[in-house]
């Protein structure tokens, strides 16, 4: 894999990648061997901010780190066997019990050229990950090599979408973790608290997390 690094003030390094894929694997193998002074990874849609206390880490040293983690990571960003420390990606997937029954369900199906009941499937029965947290506080991007479809963004975006709702939009699955605006195209609704500021960590979805979604509920319109 061959990244970029650039600076980010004193305590920090900007690594860019190529593709979400090696974002995800870099971040994986960056946080599967963290040394003494580093503060945070922030994963995002292609690169890594790695911040530091660089009176512990200086950067150059993180710099090594981080580029020695990228040569031992696939070229392809696929996951590369991390160390024995119990990483999100290896912990047991977070469990979301979803209602599909959301206001663009039924014309997402459309969109897409399949029936409502087949991308209910596809989407219970895809394995997703948290690439990245972004638009909003515990507001998780979620990716899965098993969902095939991109959604474009609604035309124009609701002024408020309710907390819960479980939308798609490119190839990315969220879920909102407060009630805001949003373009994404809604198909369904969570109970689970996503943001929790006296919890730690306060964000349910953390990057690098594992997501499955199991069905609650019945759906408005479902085709048979």
């Amino acid at each position: 894999m061959t990244v970029r690094l650039l600076p980010s003030g004193p305590d920090a390094i900007l690594v860019e990648c190529g593709s979400q894929a090696e974002v995800l694997a870099l971040h994986e193998a960056l946080a599967a061997e963290p040394p003494a002074g580093l503060v945070e990874l922030v994963p995002a849609a292609r690169t890594v901010l790695v911040s530091v206390d660089h009176r512990v880490l200086p950067l150059e040293t993180a710099a090594s780190w981080v580029r020695r983690a990228a040569q031992r990571s696939p070229a392809d960003g696929a996951v590369a066997p991390s160390s024995a420390t119990v990483l999100p990606e290896r912990a047991a997937p977070v469990v979301l019990d979803v209602s599909y029954d959301g206001e663009d369900l039924d014309d997402t199906a459309r969109l897409l050229g399949i029936g409502t009941a087949e991308l209910v499937a596809r989407h219970l029965a895809a394995e997703w990950r948290v690439a990245f947290i972004g638009f909003a506080p515990g507001f998780a991007y979620l990716v899965s090599d098993d969902w095939p479809y991109r959604v474009p963004r609604l035309d124009a975006p609701r002024t408020r979408v309710p907390a819960g709702s479980l939308a798609l939009a490119d190839g990315y699955t969220g879920a909102y973790p407060r009630e805001s605006p949003g373009g994404w195209r809604l198909i369904g609704r969570t109970e689970a608290v996503l943001w929790d500021e006296l919890a730690e960590p306060p964000a349910r979805l953390v990057p690098g997390a594992r997501v499955r979604f199991r069905e609650s509920g019945s759906r408005i319109g479902a085709d048979s």
